[in-house]
């Protein structure tokens, strides 16, 4: 793998132990590649005539789970053959708890990838290269669920509850609602993405994504559950960002802006209409329900995910330096972030905020 150096992007640069950890995951990730047809389910444009006469570009897009409703705006775009229409062959690949999306992205094994913008700044902090060019979440789906009727109706209730939580939560939401409720650290609890323990005991607390567990909790335990919204209180943080390699935006920005006006326009059809999308979600990921898909939808809209704050005006995977510069602040105040971090490599205005009507045509 090659890296590209640029006076503007110097600051960016690997140092020595960073560019032979990264070496070497581009031979790794060249053999995951090699056997990823047997190894891996896959979401492609390949019945495309003109993909086979060499006209399309190929490009491999990498999602933070299994194939679910969250996802939806991006199969939804190789089903109804929008990326094709961008001159684009895509194939999805499908993350989950042992993926390391930011290894493969900038192995090359990916070349484009799904993340949030937390974890943008923190690559910067630490020289990695890549860049967030569009949010599709404009709120972040992650919460707290509790059970109902055991007096847990807000956040000022969370005091001396255990809080069941993953690694990742460490250095995202909780400095952010530990600082805020005065909650302390002997209150975290290890969540391992198994709802039963919660089901089965009244006083603990859980993480949650709202647009999956609490149907997984109504599904095992029989009860809706308080679902409580750190977007909602504060949290600035946007997810399911569009992320690349900073070489790809200076070298191929044409590339990078078909990518991200295909796979809007992909959101925007499945929100309109989901079934050739879901189709293809459920090729990926078996497992994966029609009802379940439909509770997704249904929070999606219910909390205003995709379809609210900036993005009413700019069109869906709308960002603004405003808001990069609260998550930023909010983040490095709570210690998550060096105040010296410049921030704003992190990320690109140059192929979004077009508003809605360009997207829609």
């Amino acid at each position: 793998m090659t890296f590209l150096w640029t006076p503007d992007s110097s600051r960016l640069a690997l140092n020595r132990r960073r560019f032979l950890r990264y070496s070497s995951l581009a031979v790794g990730a060249g053999m995951l590649a090699a056997c990823a047809g047997g190894s891996q389910n896959t979401a492609s444009s390949d019945a495309a005539p003109a993909a086979a006469s060499g006209e399309l570009d190929r490009v491999t897009f990498g999602t933070s789970w299994f194939a679910q409703a969250e996802h939806g705006g991006f199969y939804q775009a190789v089903a109804t053959g929008i990326y094709e229409d961008h001159g684009l062959d895509v194939t999805i690949r499908m993350g989950g708890p042992q993926v390391n999306g930011n290894q493969l992205l900038m192995a090359g094994a990916m070349d484009f990838k799904m993340g949030y913008a937390i974890d943008a700044i923190n690559s910067i902090q630490e020289g990695v290269p890549k860049v967030t060019v569009a949010a599709i979440f404009q709120k972040d789906p992650q919460g707290l669920l509790a059970h109902p009727g055991v007096g847990i109706e807000s956040f000022e209730d969370l005091q001396g509850k255990t809080i069941l939580m993953s690694t990742s939560a460490h250095t995202t939401f909780w400095p952010f609602i530990k600082a805020k409720y005065d909650l302390d650290e002997s209150q975290m609890g290890v969540y391992t993405f198994n709802v039963g323990p919660f089901v089965a005991d009244e006083n603990l607390v859980q993480q949650a994504y709202i647009t999956s567990e609490p149907f997984a909790v109504k599904r095992e335990g029989g009860f809706e559950p308080v679902i409580l919204l750190m977007a909602d209180h504060g949290y600035p943080n946007y997810t399911t960002t569009i992320e690349t390699r900073r070489e790809i935006v200076e070298n191929n920005p044409d590339l990078v802006q078909r990518f991200v006006d295909a796979s809007i326009k992909g959101w925007y059809s499945y929100l309109e209409n989901p079934a050739p999308g879901n189709e293809l979600i459920k090729q990926d990921n078996p497992e994966m329900t029609d009802e379940q898909i439909a509770f997704g939808l249904e929070k999606m809209a219910e909390y205003g995910i995709i379809k609210s704050g900036d993005a009413e005006t700019l069109g869906i995977g709308a960002m603004t330096d405003d808001r990069w510069e609260e998550i930023f602040t909010v983040m490095a105040d709570l210690g998550a972030f060096d105040p010296s971090v410049d921030y704003r490599q992190a990320y690109s205005l140059d192929f979004i905020n077009k508003g809605p009507e360009a997207y829609q045509s």
